[in-house]
């Protein structure tokens, strides 16, 4: 009989915790609020900054001091905040951020396991690779520890702030039926083989962030080269078009 991938639940519901200012404190969680935890599910706001009628291509760098670097992150290694324009050179640093989707999802840990399995090639070629999830660090620890990923690379977005500003998709249709998700069936291999120690246990708490699309971003310096925003479920970037960007274009 053929081996069955993980099946993927909805975890109790539980509030969203709080963004400190310093290291991820769980313990300081808001009173839940009815609407995120409701049934009633809203999409991601869209921000200019990123959105287009296309999937992917080159646009237009953002205005300096705002977009996207400006967002603070978690370590996963750490559990402290960091601002992911200091994630790499802001002048002439090549860096591929990916947006994963949230820690417990299976398609999240094909794609770190193929963003691993890359990472010698970005090495080579100077570009800093930066893998971010939906959840808090101890879940993006999860990840890392079983697949495993390099925690120095992992980073945790509980709250979404990346994905909302970068305008990727959110919701019951995109997440379970938008046709784009059919082309995960011809990998079940790939998926086999990066769920080997899969665990539910990395899906957050919170409810509706399992709802959450992912993206693939390249960056030069402040320079956005390319762009691509997962349609649904297990819709990746391909890799190669990834790699003929960031591989081929000079750094300094």
């Amino acid at each position: 009989m053929a081996a069955s991938l993980p099946r993927l639940s909805l975890p109790p519901t539980a509030a969203l915790p709080a963004v400190a200012s310093s290291r991820y404190r769980p313990d300081l969680a808001p009173v839940p609020n009815r609407r995120r935890l409701g049934l009633r599910l809203h999409r991601s706001p869209v921000a200019p900054a990123a959105a287009a009628s296309s999937p992917s291509g080159p646009y237009s760098s953002p205005e300096p001091g705002s977009g996207i670097g400006g967002v603070a992150i978690f370590s996963a290694a750490t559990g402290e905040p960091v601002l992911i324009r200091d994630l790499w050179d802001q002048n002439e640093g090549m860096a591929v951020v990916a947006l994963l989707r949230h820690f417990g999802c299976p398609c999240c840990w094909e794609l770190a396991l193929t963003l691993k399995d890359a990472k010698e090639r970005f090495d080579s070629a100077g570009v800093k690779l930066i893998a971010v999830g939906v959840g808090t660090p101890d879940k993006a620890r999860i990840l890392a520890e079983r697949l495993p990923f390099p925690l120095d690379y992992l980073y945790a977005d509980p709250e979404r702030k990346a994905y909302d500003l970068l305008g990727l998709y959110f919701g019951v249709g995109r997440t379970f039926f938008n046709p784009a998700s059919v082309k995960v069936f011809s990998r079940f291999d790939s998926l086999k083989e990066a769920t080997k120690n899969y665990t539910i246990e990395a899906t957050p708490d919170d409810r509706p962030s399992v709802l959450q699309q992912g993206g693939m971003f390249v960056f030069k310096g402040k320079e956005l080269l390319y762009a691509r925003k997962d349609e649904g479920t297990g819709d990746h970037a391909p890799l190669d078009d990834v790699l003929n960007i960031c591989c081929k274009v000079p750094v300094a």
